[in-house]
C-alpha cells in the first residue's frame, strides 16, 4: 500500500461534561467523514473521557476522529493530565482486525489495546505538544482560551 496524504479539518472545540476539547477530523479526500459515523463517534464520546482527576491541571484536551481508506474509524479522546502529561483513550469501529463486531464505520466499541495514534493522527499530537507548552507551561499566567484557540493548521496530513 502506497502512503498518502489525508485530509485534516479543525471542526469548533466542544464542551463534553465541562471539559474543552479541540476537535480534528482526518479522512480521504475523495471521501470525507460520513455524518453517521461523527454522530456515533461524538454521542460515545463522554464515555471514552478520562475521568476528570483534581490535581491542578485544567480539564482540557483533544479529540481525533478519523475516517480509514477501508472500513475502519478511529476516536481518539487526549486528555491532559498532571500539568504535562497525555491520557488518551480510543474506539475503533469497522475495523475486524482490531476486533470490531463488524465492518459498520458508525458501531464504535473501546480499544482494549494500549495504541495511541497513527502516523496521521500523530501529526496533530506533535502540535498539541507544543501548544500546551506554548500557552500552558512557558507563560507565568497559563491560557486555556489561548490554547483551544491554537490548532494545527487545516490541509494534508501525513507527511
Amino acid at each position: 500500500m502506497a502512503f498518502r496524504d489525508k485530509d485534516l479539518r479543525t471542526p469548533e472545540p466542544i464542551m463534553v461534561d465541562g471539559r474543552p476539547l479541540k476537535r480534528y477530523h482526518i479522512d480521504q479526500p475523495e471521501r470525507p467523514l460520513e455524518p453517521e459515523v461523527e454522530k456515533a463517534a461524538y454521542d460515545l464520546l463522554p464515555a471514552l473521557l478520562a475521568d476528570v482527576v483534581d490535581d491542578g491541571t485544567p480539564a482540557a484536551g483533544w479529540v481525533v476522529l478519523h475516517r480509514g481508506a477501508d472500513t475502519g474509524a478511529y476516536l481518539l479522546a487526549y486528555t491532559w493530565m498532571f500539568d504535562n502529561a497525555v491520557e488518551v483513550r480510543v474506539a475503533v469501529a469497522g475495523q475486524p482486525a482490531l476486533d470490531c463486531p463488524d465492518d459498520d464505520p458508525a458501531h464504535f466499541v473501546h480499544l482494549p489495546r494500549s495504541g495511541i495514534g497513527c502516523v496521521w493522527e500523530l501529526a496533530v499530537l506533535e502540535h498539541e505538544r507544543a501548544a500546551w507548552v506554548r500557552h500552558m507551561l512557558v507563560p507565568e499566567s497559563p491560557n486555556v482560551t489561548d490554547y483551544l484557540r491554537d490548532t494545527r493548521a487545516e490541509g494534508p496530513v501525513g507527511r
